[in-house]
């Protein structure tokens, strides 16, 4: 395990300080989080290149964990968001609504970053992607109407440009490069660059875009600090549960550790930069809305780091105990 691997936590959560730090003393200009979307392509980039992208269309043949992973997502979930929400959350029907838009969305990009550095099954993790985007696009009015009792139009416009911008441009740049190595004979040694700074160029641009998104939306945390410790209340308990329900399905369907690391990234993280794009277009006029959707990545990216880590020390207990299916290990 590299350096960057042991120190994730401490690395990250020093991102997050000096993001606030950085925030707090200085004016930060408007449109600089413009640099969360250029920091997050630049990490799914160097992701993509560590992957064999063939082996995409053979992980999405594997039924049982897709059929797993939508049931949790899908189901389970948007259930499991609506009790938080009225245990939580019974005196705002906006805070609500933006909670229930959060949990029923799951993540497109951050996830695969977490899966890598946690030693998961990437490919597979991949193959979920354009079924989540479709699904959650899907069942997020729905349950809005379901649960909550309103209905939206939404504009598909910007979630499509989010999605070309975010996911499929870093897809398709990684894909260019490969097969220019390939021609120019260097992929071999490109290989090996990537094995050895690969996780390390991850854990930097990741840094560099928790930095941006502290620095610019950091100052909500102290802003209204009751909102922020119900939020933190609130999706500590859906984070910690779904971490453990992921880790219980996934061993007792003999699983993996890596596809069970899968299962437990695509199900804990959220895709709150498109909620909140969709939000500010569909609820212009509820601003608690969005600002559920903007805490939302500030609780959620430490506590993913966190569980990368935590998951690397029992995937030592699948190597010596032999949990589950044979471990595959797919070090980048």
């Amino acid at each position: 395990m590299s350096w960057t691997s042991k120190l994730q936590p401490i690395i990250i959560i020093a991102a997050v300080g000096l993001g606030l730090f950085l925030g707090g003393i200085f004016k930060v200009p408007d449109g600089t989080e413009v640099l969360i979307e250029i920091f997050l392509i630049m990490m799914l980039f160097i992701v993509f290149l560590s992957v064999d992208l063939r082996a995409v269309g053979k992980a999405f043949k594997n039924v049982r964990f897709t059929s797993t992973a939508m049931f949790i997502n899908f189901i389970w979930t948007p259930v499991f968001a609506v009790v938080l929400g009225y245990l939580f959350l019974s005196g705002s029907l906006d805070m609500r609504i933006g909670l229930i838009m959060l949990l029923v969305t799951p993540c497109t990009d951050w996830y695969i970053v977490f899966t890598a550095m946690a030693k998961g099954n990437v490919p597979q993790s991949t193959s979920l992607l354009p079924l989540n985007l479709v699904t959650q696009m899907i069942m997020l009015p729905l349950c809005l109407f379901l649960f909550v009792g309103t209905t939206t139009d939404m504009d598909l416009i910007p979630v499509l440009q989010s999605v070309v911008i975010v996911l499929i441009l870093p897809l398709i740049l990684a894909m260019i490069v490969k097969v220019a190595l390939k021609r120019m004979r260097a992929k071999e040694r490109a290989d090996a660059v990537l094995n050895e700074r690969g996780n390390n160029l991850q854990m930097l641009f990741l840094c560099l875009a928790i930095v941006v998104m502290f620095a610019a939306k950091g100052h909500l945390i102290f802003d209204d600090p009751v909102f922020i410790v119900t939020m933190f209340g609130t999706l500590g308990v859906f984070f910690i549960f779904t971490l453990a329900l992921s880790q219980y399905i996934g061993r007792m369907l003999k699983f993996s550790y890596e596809d069970t690391t899968s299962l437990t990234f695509t199900t804990m993280a959220r895709n709150s930069p498109l909620d909140l794009a969709i939000a500010v277009i569909a609820f212009p006029d509820n601003p608690l809305i969005a600002l559920v959707l903007v805490v939302g990545p500030l609780i959620e990216l430490p506590i993913l780091a966190l569980t990368a880590t935590l998951l690397l020390k029992l995937r030592k207990g699948y190597i010596k105990k032999g949990s589950g299916a044979p471990l595959r290990v797919l070090d980048q």
